[in-house]
């Protein structure tokens, strides 16, 4: 069985991700058919639009698949894993800017690399299991694949909230914060699909949608805006440990599960990005900054083999304590590459 499924149909490219045992996990050889596929139908007359879903109920993409990266590390081989994310991030811009409609459909998990290649495109769909996230921090990395842009224009300081914390959006979360456009039940898919196939419209997916479920985030924008509008990361935790609250308390019980290196990054990243009124590449260049040294000067070897090898949820982060990150150890990380800057202008 193939772990992508990449054909024409009707007036529709088709990419359908294959491997639902594991939850649809996009690997190095599944980034670059898609790359492929798309340079292939860019200036193809016969494809008006592209559609990207995956089998199975439990994941649209639950995330990168990292065994390999982890191994690579591990043994202090960090090439492949810089290989792996440049390739990726140039695919994840090739969407980002992809001159027909990419339509993504998106059920249940949609995390970290599912997000970069569904995201990025211009009609986002969502339905009822719907469960979108950038849960990077945890595993000692950032919010990438262009997600920290993402991040970065959600309203107010949702983005901030959303990155460190790992919080996971429902459909009307995940329109309210901007990485997603439309819901559309999901028994209705197939017959949008076919629509799609046949007319080459994607005026159908703006046609097909529904109301979508009320936002718990935008119930909750008013705090969170109040707390994580600080300068820096340590300086948010301050704010929530000033105001004894029972969302303060599970906010800051998100923030001891994560490395503080990774969040006090995401959160310089964002403010970034949002001075800078950046896009897509500036956002991908920055993230390829800390992850081209998250394995040999950051934190994502022990957090993949605390959450995924051995499962003991007992990280031992480069700095473990909360507040404790200083400016230096920032600037380190997203400090310029010099001759090994990200580069999407061709491919490899």
């Amino acid at each position: 069985m193939t772990d992508i499924i990449i054909r024409k149909q009707g007036y529709a490219g088709r990419i359908t991700l294959n491997r639902p045992k594991a939850l649809n996990a996009l690997s190095y050889d599944m980034c670059l058919k898609i790359e492929a596929a798309l340079d292939a139908w860019r200036e193809d007359p016969s494809i008006k639009l592209v559609i990207i879903d995956a089998q199975g109920d439990k994941a649209f993409c639950a995330g990168g698949d990292i065994q390999e990266m982890y191994d690579t590390a591990k043994a202090g081989n960090y090439e492949y894993g810089r290989n792996f994310w440049r390739d990726e991030y140039r695919l994840n811009d090739k969407i980002a800017e992809y001159p027909k409609p990419y339509i993504a459909l998106m059920q249940g998990f949609t995390m970290g690399g599912g997000v970069g290649v569904s995201c990025h495109g211009s009609h986002r769909v969502v339905c009822e299991s719907s469960k979108i996230a950038m849960p990077e921090c945890g595993i000692g990395l950032v919010p990438d694949v262009g997600g920290s842009l993402l991040l970065a224009r959600a309203p107010g300081r949702v983005g901030d909230y959303l990155g460190t914390t790992a919080a996971r959006m429902d459909a009307g979360d995940a329109i309210y914060a901007g990485f997603a456009d439309h819901y559309i039940p999901r028994e209705k898919w197939p017959a949008l699909i076919a629509d799609l196939e046949a007319n080459g419209d994607a005026q159908a997916v703006v046609k097909a949608a529904k109301t979508a479920p009320k936002s718990h985030l935008e119930s909750d924008r008013n705090r969170i805006d109040q707390f994580f509008t600080q300068d820096s990361h340590n300086a948010i935790i301050d704010a929530l440990r000033s105001e004894n609250s029972e969302e303060n308390a599970a906010t800051l019980k998100a923030f001891e599960r994560n490395s503080p290196l990774s969040m006090a990054c995401t959160i310089e990243m964002l403010k970034n990005l949002r001075n800078q009124g950046s896009g897509i590449r500036e956002a991908l260049s920055q993230e390829y900054r800390f992850t081209w040294r998250s394995a040999s000067h950051g934190d994502f070897v022990e957090g993949i083999r605390a959450a995924i090898i051995d499962k003991d949820r007992n990280p031992q982060w480069k700095i473990s304590r909360l507040g404790a990150v200083r400016d230096s150890d920032i600037t380190e990380m997203l400090a310029p590459l010099g001759e090994n800057e990200l580069k999407l202008e061709t491919s490899s």
